[in-house]
């Protein structure tokens, strides 16, 4: 260790201010060198006193960025100053009243990056990712416990959501709620669906509404949530209201702008002859991200960058 002297006249500005200078640096520094975890719910089942987390973790080391990120330059700066806003946002949010916590809904078709973009946004805030699996979730208390047992400085992730539960606000009738009613005290029933509605999870659309914007979201600070979907006209519009989800992002086809980066990204290029072919077949087809970065990838170490341009334009021509 070290050992800090001075002289007695120098007391009081070492034990004040000085001393408040190093305690803060030293929690940047050390919140600039943690390491981040990624974690997964376990099941209640493994919930004890011997092993009390409810949550299983791993290192978290995706490399994407904003920078490798296939998206208009504009939106990236857009979202990149929404989150910076956020993270200095404490004073802020205690002055308006609200809970110290931000909603992403980010949305569209499979293969433009939504995933890709929650990794991002984790290496950009320095934040822990929490990857929320709902169909291990027994009920809304389970759900509840769950989210207190989250730290703050952390973004709480529900990918493809419409597909975890039914909450896509088709309401039921009270004609199939007593036929549903039915089907559970009818052993037979039971057994015609298999027997597994023991198995599925009770959460409802009420228990994921409060634990998104309810009381108990409210119980640490400095948290994201972000829902990912692929149909976002099938979610319940009270889920993805602003105050719950107060950001919607559409992850869109592959454009010029996500291609250049994707371009630099895989070839080490920033322009090229073929460029403006791309560009106008671009303009007239629908190509995710993640299927572009397909075609530009060598396969093989005698492929050269205009190899693999050529094979993404016959992939556009198609």
């Amino acid at each position: 260790f070290y050992r800090l002297t001075f002289h007695r006249s120098h007391r009081d500005l070492i034990t004040g201010s000085y001393i408040k200078h190093v305690l803060e640096k030293g929690k940047v520094v050390a919140a600039d060198n943690r390491q981040r975890k990624l974690f997964t719910n376990n099941p209640s089942s493994n919930w004890s006193y011997h092993k009390p987390s409810k949550w299983s973790h791993v290192a978290f080391k995706h490399p994407s960025t904003f920078d490798t990120l296939a998206m208009e330059p504009s939106k990236k700066r857009e979202i990149m100053n929404d989150l910076l806003k956020f993270q200095r946002g404490k004073e802020y949010y205690e002055r308006i009243g609200k809970a110290w916590k931000r909603g992403y809904l980010l949305y569209g078709p499979p293969g433009t990056g939504k995933s890709t973009m929650t990794a991002a946004m984790a290496n950009f805030l320095n934040y822990d990712v929490y990857d929320v699996e709902l169909t291990t979730v027994k009920d809304n208390t389970e759900l509840r416990k769950l989210l207190i047992d989250t730290s703050e400085k952390a973004i709480i992730v529900i990918e493809d959501i419409d597909c975890s539960l039914d909450l896509t606000g088709q309401r039921k009738t009270k004609k199939q709620e007593k036929d549903d009613d039915g089907e559970k005290a009818d052993p037979v029933k039971r057994m015609a669906k298999g027997g597994e509605e023991s198995k599925d999870s009770k959460v409802t659309l009420s228990g994921l509404l409060n634990f998104s914007d309810g009381l108990w979201s409210a119980c640490g600070g400095e948290r994201i949530i972000v829902f990912t979907t692929n149909f976002v006209e099938k979610l319940d519009p009270a889920l993805i209201r602003r105050g719950r989800m107060d950001k919607h992002i559409e992850m869109l086809y592959c454009c010029f702008e996500s291609f250049k980066v994707l371009a630099r990204n895989y070839l080490g290029i920033e322009s090229h002859p073929l460029f403006t072919s791309v560009r106008q077949l671009l303009e007239g087809t629908e190509m995710t991200p993640a299927d572009v970065a397909e075609n530009l990838m060598p396969k093989s170490d005698d492929e050269d960058e205009e190899a693999c341009l050529e094979g993404l334009i016959k992939a556009l021509e198609k």
